[in-house]
């Protein structure tokens, strides 16, 4: 049974009084320690008030975003080394899985266990479906893509030998209808529930694809990748088919463990196993920042609600929480802007920022992406002289 016990602000251990600088990062810094073990999991949930972790210390806690106070240590989850963890939004929630073959889905206020199952191999991967309906898991040897009924605590989905490798991820579309898996075998699976068929298969990267992540409109898919690469597929338009994807490479040195898209779809984050975190440009494909910091593999990355902070964890068995509301100002990002030609514009409807490319100076374009995507029928493109 689960020990879920109040912490103490001494047990903790975070750099909690302001906020830190540290030598290698480019931005403010919040450090959480309290983990024992490689730090795997984490999310900023309750509208980014809450920090959510999990480690191979079979722990999972939940800290104070504006304090960095540990608020509660979930400990004893498991009999083996968690390998993913993931809460609801609101933190009412969570579900973990390890390599003590189980998955767990649990109530946070009061520590219990509320859904169990047990599987014939190690679990590797799980998340929870937006709507929190549904629990999605992925396993090693059986390479089994295994989908939960929330309510009920049935098996819906058991699709055994999904990949051809291991799973490393698994994540649900905002609309909860497909669920998305990575693998060890170089690919990149979206499996439709609806129709229990796998709809689409991505091919591309020359190793393990380790993470993956998808816009909230479902219009832009990233993968990460052993290969040192981010591969960025129009999903959404089928364009990778003839095209291929726009690859983001050349800033990692090593392997990059996981990836993920800001709200707005238009940066995405990436860690490495060089220890180092790039936020890229999506419209200009091009590094935007990079954060240094971490001491060992980062296992994971993702933003705030309002995109000013970034949150990771690493196996250095740390978590860090990044200031990156002033980013446009740090000397290194107006260069790169200056650069690629990157300049912002203000969304003429809906009057939010977003960025284009000088080469395209010749178009009028004054309507984010997401403003023409509510009415793709309409031109929004204006056509001026050279």
């Amino acid at each position: 049974m689960a020990t879920n016990e109040l912490v103490s602000k001494e047990e903790s251990r975070v750099i909690n009084e302001k906020w830190d600088n540290d030598d290698l990062a480019t931005v403010r810094i919040k450090i959480f320690r309290g983990h024992t073990e490689s730090v795997g999991s984490c999310q900023l949930i309750q509208n980014s008030e809450k920090v959510f972790s999990a480690s191979d210390d079979c722990s999972v806690r939940l800290w104070d975003t504006s304090t960095g106070e540990c608020l509660r240590c979930y400990k004893n989850l498991h009999t083996g080394n968690i390998s993913q963890a993931h809460a609801t939004l609101q933190g009412s929630r969570f579900v973990t899985c390890s390599w003590d073959k189980k998955m767990k889905y649990w109530d946070t206020e009061s520590g219990k266990c509320i859904l169990e199952s047990s599987h014939d191999d190690f679990l590797t991967c799980c998340s929870i479906s937006h709507k929190e309906k549904l629990i999605a898991v992925g396993s090693d040897l059986g390479r089994a893509l295994r989908v939960y009924d929330v309510d009920s605590g049935l098996l819906v989905h058991d699709i055994k030998g999904h990949h051809g490798g291991t799973l490393t991820s698994a994540i649900f579309a905002s609309t909860d209808d497909k669920v998305i898996t990575t693998s060890m075998d170089k690919t990149a699976k979206v499996f439709d529930l609806i129709t229990a068929n796998t709809t689409i298969k991505l091919e591309g990267h020359s190793n393990v694809v380790s993470d993956c992540s998808i816009t909230e409109n479902g219009q832009k898919f990233a993968t990460a990748s052993w290969d040192k690469t981010v591969q960025l597929w129009d999903v959404a338009t089928g364009m990778y088919r003839s095209k291929g994807p726009a690859v983001l490479k050349g800033i990692h040195d090593g392997s990059v463990s996981c990836c993920e898209f800001s709200k707005d779809g238009l940066l995405l984050v990436s860690g490495s196993y060089d220890t180092s975190i790039v936020v890229w440009d999506v419209e200009n494909r091009v590094q935007k920042l990079k954060l240094q910091g971490h001491t060992d593999w980062l296992k994971y990355v993702c933003f705030s609600e309002d995109q000013n902070w970034i949150l990771s964890c690493s196996k250095d068995m740390t978590l860090r929480l990044w200031n990156i509301s002033e980013a446009d100002q740090i000397p290194i990002v107006l260069q790169n802007k200056k650069t690629v030609g990157v300049k912002v514009i203000k969304c003429s409807r809906c009057g939010k920022p977003f960025s284009m490319s000088q080469l395209e100076s010749f178009r009028d374009i004054t309507v984010c992406v997401f403003c023409r995507l509510t009415n793709p029928s309409k031109s929004w493109l204006t056509i001026s002289d050279p």
